[in-house]
């Protein structure tokens, strides 16, 4: 990897590290960048669930204050993300390389939809909660535990926008503040990214420069991102993360 390339996966890690602990997506720039400095589709993915490790960490430390009261939460959340996690790393190594070159491009696509669609799904929910006079139940009952779970294969198949269908759907179920709710999905991200990554480790070939270069990145990203992630639009992000995002779709349909 040239001293460019590694400049550019160094500085991708930081922007993946920094958006996903603010609203997610950020494989969506790890995995193009990646992809451009010549590895496989499949070597990209598992190299950066294990980069992303730290950036998922870092920023469920720093939203540390709003993860209090919410322990059985995570718990209970936790193990569906870490059985849904395996599942999916398990169909990543077992689809053949043809079979996830041509479902990655839908997958980005679907992610795509739902950043760019996100505030108007949570606005409709809230007018239908406000209509309805319906309450969100304090755990999201076995509907978002199930969804989870889902989302959480998709997570360890390949995390893009994992970050914003955890929000989503924890939106529509639990009656908490979107702070809190990004809290509990930067560490079922952890979690996903962490069991993933541990069972590449035995199956799956890394490249160890991309994994140390978007680990240190993302480590500093996460942190970072959660210290100012009030501050920062929501909207600017969303723009950044669908631009590199549909850069990302267009390389991946022209391989």
């Amino acid at each position: 990897m040239t001293p460019e390339a590694m400049a550019a996966v160094f500085a991708a890690g930081v922007g993946a590290g920094a958006i996903n602990s603010v609203v997610g997506s950020g494989t969506l720039i790890t995995f193009p960048v990646l992809l451009a400095t010549g590895l496989s589709p499949v070597t990209a993915t598992v190299s950066n669930a294990l980069g992303l490790i730290p950036g998922s960490v870092s920023g469920a430390i720093g939203y540390r204050r709003e993860l209090r009261g919410q322990r059985r939460r995570v718990l209970k959340l936790g193990v569906g993300a870490l059985l849904g996690g395996l599942a999916g790393a398990t169909l990543l190594l077992s689809l053949p390389a043809s079979a996830f070159e041509t479902i990655v491009p839908a997958l980005v696509g679907l992610a795509l939809v739902l950043v760019a669609l996100q505030p108007q799904l949570a606005a409709l929910v809230r007018r239908r909660r406000e209509r309805t006079g319906a309450r969100a139940r304090r755990d999201g009952g076995p509907v978002l535990f199930g969804g989870l779970t889902l989302a959480s294969v998709y997570g360890g198949y390949f995390a893009a926008a994992q970050g914003i269908i955890y929000l989503s759907l924890m939106g529509m179920l639990l009656d908490e503040s979107l702070q809190r709710l990004n809290a509990v999905k930067n560490v079922l991200a952890a979690v996903v990214n962490a069991v993933a990554a541990l069972f590449f480790l035995f199956a799956a070939d890394f490249d160890w420069t991309a994994v140390l270069l978007i680990a240190a990145g993302s480590g500093l990203g996460g942190y970072g991102g959660a210290r100012i992630g009030r501050r920062i639009s929501p909207l600017l992000l969303r723009i950044l993360v669908v631009a590199v995002g549909t850069v990302a779709l267009v390389q991946l349909l022209l391989r």
